[in-house]
């Protein structure tokens, strides 16, 4: 890992996975050996509300919160969660956006809102169906996040080792859970 802090914004809606998704970094960073501080505001998530997360990586970490403009990479489960924190962006910013609209949800149609994303200033747009491909493949949309977290280990768009995000799987996901999980992550990295 470079000296340099790594940041990372996830967003999505309760229910889809921000807070597996950040408990899984945080212990595959651990795992490698670097310092990890992270943040989530998660207010009516069970709801469907919006789910917003923080993460911070790198040798030495001294706060959770990233600012706008700095975040490495985004990660966004559903598309107009995706859209909301582009803030965080900056022209050299990896984002990373599920091709998915959370049903409850209203707003903008799904057109609308990838055309927004596309056109955004940053030159990394990573917009992937990876609910359905979960669905179609694996019988199950909800491991949609973990679908996307395998997608950035493969593509290099996060400094974290393939090795020590399936030991943090291990981990943490509850046994009854966990083969799916890994099939998820293997499904996507195994696509890059």
């Amino acid at each position: 890992m470079q000296d340099k802090t790594f940041n990372i914004i996830i967003s999505g809606v309760g229910g889809q996975g921000v807070i597996t998704m950040l408990s899984l970094i945080d212990e595959a960073v651990f795992i490698d050996g670097y310092d990890v501080k992270s943040s989530e505001l998660h207010g009516l998530s069970q709801r469907g509300g919006s789910v917003l997360a923080h993460v911070r990586l790198g040798k030495k970490v001294y706060s959770p919160l990233v600012q706008d403009g700095r975040a490495d990479l985004i990660i966004g489960l559903e598309l107009l969660e995706g859209l909301r924190v582009l803030n965080f962006a900056n022209k050299d910013t990896a984002v990373l956006v599920n091709k998915y609209i959370f049903p409850v949800l209203g707003g903008l149609p799904q057109k609308e809102i990838v055309k927004k994303l596309n056109e955004s200033f940053t030159k990394k747009m990573h917009i992937i169906e990876a609910s359905d491909i979960c669905k179609a493949k694996l019988q199950n949309e909800v491991v949609g996040a973990i679908y996307l977290l395998g997608y950035a280990v493969g593509k290099n768009l996060i400094p974290i080792k393939k090795e020590s995000i399936l030991k943090a799987i291990e981990n943490i996901v509850p046994e009854k859970y966990r083969e799916l999980n890994i099939k998820a992550f293997n499904l996507a990295y195994g696509d890059n």
